[in-house]
């Protein structure tokens, strides 16, 4: 353990770029749909894991170095929360107002308050408007709320835990559909079960979950013992995350649709495919191997630091406005690495050590 804790998991940092760049394919992918077969488009098409690898990482993340102690006081849970604030509002800020700003992007868009407090991603009819890929801060957000209370409940019992998760899972579907029966729910809040499952926090809990046990697992002797005996972490996570996202893909009539959006695909990417992403993560942790040693170079930890940047510039307002300028034959990918480093160096990052500084002066 003491040598996780000095590399301080910076394969880990380097697997963020790689989540990154799956997402960016997945949703350039349209470009290539009649020049790929429809075997390799299928397969690029669940490339949508991407975000399920950032919201794997997050369990861990968060419940390693934070467990339950956020729960202390009503300060320290409010240091903690602000912390998370500090960390993936400001950005989001700025660029949402740019968007505001140019009346010709945001034409007549006026949901000011749902866009601003992210809230805009638990109605259907909102999820594709502002800057479209936010949602997934959203489900972020949520975890950061009870991510201390999930620990407490883990360290107690993982039954008590995963009970909770469908206790707040029955609670968003039964919010959403009673909505429905009393006024049509028009907005589509919490509503209907697909839009619940694949865009909330209620339908993808799991994948933080599984994040959480790996972080678990390394608090406790037993636990380090049981992940020891797994033979070849990475080799084994790697392979099995290259099999699920075929075997999600195989439930893909066409090149239209996703593998998710058949229940038994989604079944897989729910509770099989975090599985596959927290071994792997074991095995970049504890493994010494070519990928670890990649993903730890300065250059991927760069690019993994940058890639909340490149997340939310890469579609939506900033990539539109860039193309209007340039439009390369890579899809601006290089460009917007380039954008999201001088952004992440010059901007968020400066932005969040003011924000820690204040946030840690409260008394």
């Amino acid at each position: 353990m003491e040598n996780l804790n000095k590399n301080k998991f910076d394969a880990l940092t380097g697997m963020r770029a790689v989540a990154a760049i799956m997402v960016f394919v997945y949703h350039n992918r349209k470009y290539w749909r009649h020049d790929l077969p429809f075997v390799v488009m299928r397969f690029i098409s669940e490339w949508h894991i991407g975000v399920t690898i950032f919201f794997v990482l997050s369990g861990f993340l968060l419940a390693y170095r934070y467990e339950e102690k956020p729960l202390d006081s009503k300060k320290s849970y409010l240091k903690y929360i602000l912390l998370r604030i500090a960390r993936i509002f400001p950005l989001y800020w700025i660029l949402l107002s740019c968007y505001f700003l140019d009346k010709s992007y945001s034409k007549d868009l006026d949901t000011y308050f749902l866009q601003y407090s992210l809230f805009y991603s638990l109605f259907e009819g909102y999820s594709v408007s502002g800057i479209v890929q936010a949602w997934s801060l959203t489900v972020e957000f949520f975890f950061y709320l009870l991510s201390p209370l999930l620990f407490l409940l883990l360290k107690k019992s993982w039954k008590k835990c995963i009970l909770f998760l469908i206790g707040f899972f029955l609670l968003g579907w039964s919010i959403g559909y009673g909505l429905h029966w009393y006024n049509g729910n028009p907005k589509g809040f919490l509503y209907p079960l697909k839009f619940m499952v694949g865009s909330t926090f209620f339908g993808r809990s799991a994948e933080f979950f599984f994040g959480m046990l790996l972080a678990f697992l390394m608090k406790k002797e037993k636990g380090v013992q049981f992940l020891k005996n797994l033979k070849k972490p990475t080799l084994a996570g790697g392979i099995s995350i290259f099999i699920l996202i075929i075997a999600i893909a195989f439930f893909a009539r066409n090149n239209f649709v996703h593998g998710v959006e058949r229940w038994e695909g989604r079944l897989i990417h729910e509770f099989l495919l975090p599985v596959a992403i927290a071994v792997f993560f074991w095995g970049l942790m504890s493994e010494k191997t070519i990928i670890s040693k990649l993903l730890s170079t300065r250059f991927f930890m760069l690019l993994g630091n940058a890639s909340f940047v490149f997340y939310l510039i890469h579609l939506s307002y900033f990539n539109m406005k860039l193309k209007s300028y340039i439009y390369l034959p890579d899809r601006n990918f290089v460009l917007l690495w380039i954008c999201s480093i001088i952004i992440y160096l010059l901007i968020e990052k400066s932005l969040y050590e003011v924000c820690r500084k204040l946030i840690f002066k409260i008394k």
